[in-house]
């Protein structure tokens, strides 16, 4: 019979994840303007093995699916790859309708399990590296601590040759219809928001990333199955470039200009350092007011951008409320591999630039020595100086 809910991805395994329209804020911070998917997997043989599960407000839809593959058959297994919540909070009604199944999870799972769901019963523990044979299905399991909580792991199916990589090759957006890499336009529909969701989740954790990522590369692996965004099937080679040179912060020849405005004085300021920057050679250029564009594009804009420069106004001898809540993002980055700029404006005391420089420097960033910093509306000469920077900008990124 037809399955009408689910999809096979394999003789043995299906796709019953579910699409997220509702929430609006992934957790509660990072804007989801085309929703989101939570993908979960169920195996089938001699046991059957749920991979993965889904948030609590898409359950019904979820438990629906997972019947109609199972039909009166027993569930044996869940696989918790990773317990944060998006992941998991739908345990408790699975357990309500299979109150035997086993959950196979590391031993940095256990206490999330216990502080979150009251579960401490029926849980199988496996260690780096080990082999699960359940029935006729082999399962071996690789910790991926920090990628992004300290529990997350990723599964292996050795004779399909298939990888269960929760957080890791996911992205933003629904699957409309089709769940496959060569059933869509990843370059048009996912591509950007697989690269914010990247930068947003994973970007603070790179280095992890980047080590998790070397630990899979002897694996043969013909299809990915992450907890978000499509499944690949045809090139999964191509995720885990796209994912490998994220975690590597490859920049491109371009600049971020990023400004904090009251009264549209540091904005014509702005202004003037991007004349600077097209005039000294620069092409890709991109003006963003903090108070305006959501954190998630900023971050994810500044992280593959090779020069970044901050401008703000002060306010109460401090810098722009909002210019101050994005560096304490930006510090969450550790970006290593960015040119910074910086200027100022004020209008009776300073506090911008002051704490721009602190910024820079507590950092340890690459930043270019002229920092001007303008009382009021610039004038001719004031305007000059931040043209000069946008050129200063275009000459270290072209001469690095």
């Amino acid at each position: 019979m037809e399955n009408l809910l689910t999809e096979r991805i394999k003789d043995h395994l299906y796709y019953i994840g579910v699409n997220d329209r509702e929430t609006q804020l992934f957790e509660n911070m990072w804007p989801l303007p085309d929703g989101v998917a939570y993908n979960s997997f169920l195996m089938t043989g001699e046991k059957n093995i749920i991979i993965d599960l889904v948030k609590v407000n898409t359950v019904s839809s979820y438990i629906e699916k997972v019947q109609e593959i199972l039909k009166e058959d027993s569930l044996d297994y869940i696989v918790i790859n990773h317990v944060e919540p998006d992941h998991s909070s739908g345990i408790l009604n699975i357990l309500e309708l299979y109150p035997d199944v086993k959950l196979i999870c590391n031993k940095k799972t256990v206490p999330f399990l216990k502080t979150y769901y009251g579960i401490e019963d029926n849980l199988i523990v496996v260690s780096e590296g080990e082999t699960l044979e359940l029935g006729n299905r082999k399962l071996t399991f690789y910790m991926t601590p920090m990628v992004h909580w300290p529990e997350s792991m990723v599964t292996y199916e050795e004779e399909s040759k298939t990888l269960f990589s929760q957080d890791i090759f996911g992205g933003f957006g629904t699957l409309n219809g089709a769940i496959f890499d060569d059933q869509v336009k990843f370059d048009d529909n996912y591509y950007s928001e697989t690269t914010r969701y990247f930068i947003n989740i994973v970007g603070k954790y790179a280095s992890q990333a980047l080590k998790a990522l070397n630990k899979l590369k002897d694996l043969e692996i013909s299809t990915i199955c992450p907890v978000h965004g499509p499944i690949w099937r045809k090139e999964p080679e191509r995720i885990v470039k796209l994912y490998t040179d994220l975690a590597q912060q490859k920049v491109k020849d371009a600049v971020l200009i990023i400004y904090g405005s009251m009264y549209g004085n540091t904005e014509r300021m702005a202004e003037a350092v991007a004349r600077g920057v097209a005039k000294g050679g620069i092409t890709d250029i991109r003006i963003r007011d903090v108070g305006k564009t959501p954190f998630s594009y900023l971050l994810a804009e500044a992280w593959e951008t090779k020069g970044i420069i901050l401008g703000s106004c002060s306010y109460n001898n401090n810098i722009f409320p909002p210019m101050s809540f994005l560096m304490e993002e930006l510090k969450q980055q550790k970006m290593k591999n960015n040119i910074w700029g910086i200027f100022g404006s004020y209008s009776w005391s300073g506090g911008a630039l002051k704490r721009l420089r602190e910024f820079t420097e507590g950092n340890k960033c690459e930043v270019l020595e002229r920092q001007p910093e303008i009382q009021g509306a610039a004038n001719e000469e004031e305007l000059r100086e931040l043209i000069q920077l946008g050129e200063d900008m275009a000459r270290a990124i072209l001469e690095s």
